[in-house]
C-alpha cells in the first residue's frame, strides 16, 4: 500500500503519465499548491515546502526503483518541489504564478550548474530532485528581480 501511494506522490497524482511533457505537465501540480501555501505564515509556508521536499526524495527513490529509471520521466513531484521552491514565501497572483512556470520551466530544461551536475552526478532520488531545486532557486532570483522592477 505503502509503495502505491509513493508512486502516486511521485507521479503528481497521476499528472506524470501525460503522453506530452509529462514534466510540464506535472509542474502544473505546484500552481494550485502556490495558491494554498502563500497566505501561510513564513514558518509554516518553508515548513511545509520542507516536508514536501523530503516526500519528494522518499517518493522519486521508490518510483525509481520501481520504473527501473532513476529519472523516469513518470517522475514529476521533482517539478512540483522546484516549482514551489521558485514562489516560496511570495503572495498568490496568477501574473506571479504564471510567470514562475515559466521561468522554473526555462531552468529545469537549461540546468544550469550546479542543476546539470545533480542531475548527472546523483543517480537517486535527490538528485532527481536537487536538480529542479537549484532550477527553482535560478527562477526564484529571476522572478524576484522581475516583481522588484515592474
Amino acid at each position: 500500500m505503502l509503495h502505491r501511494i509513493m508512486l502516486l506522490l511521485a507521479t503528481n497524482f497521476g499528472l506524470g503519465y501525460s503522453r506530452k511533457a509529462p514534466g510540464t505537465v506535472g509542474t502544473l501540480a505546484g500552481i494550485p499548491v502556490f495558491y494554498l501555501v502563500a497566505p501561510c505564515p513564513a514558518g509554516i509556508a518553508i515548513l511545509l515546502w520542507g516536508t514536501i521536499m523530503l516526500i519528494a526524495f522518499w517518493s522519486a527513490t521508490t518510483a525509481g526503483r520501481h520504473f527501473g529509471v532513476v529519472d523516469d520521466g513518470r517522475i514529476v513531484i521533482d517539478e512540483l518541489v522546484g516549482y514551489l521552491t521558485t514562489v516560496l514565501l511570495l503572495p498568490f497572483s496568477w501574473s506571479t504564478a504564471l510567470l514562475a512556470f515559466i521561468l522554473f520551466r526555462l531552468f529545469d530544461i537549461v540546468k544550469v550548474f550546479p542543476a546539470n551536475w545533480f542531475d548527472s552526478k546523483v543517480k537517486n532520488g535527490y538528485g532527481v530532485v536537487l536538480d529542479d531545486v537549484v532550477a527553482g532557486i535560478y527562477a526564484a532570483i529571476v522572478l524576484r528581480i522581475y516583481l522588484h522592477f515592474f
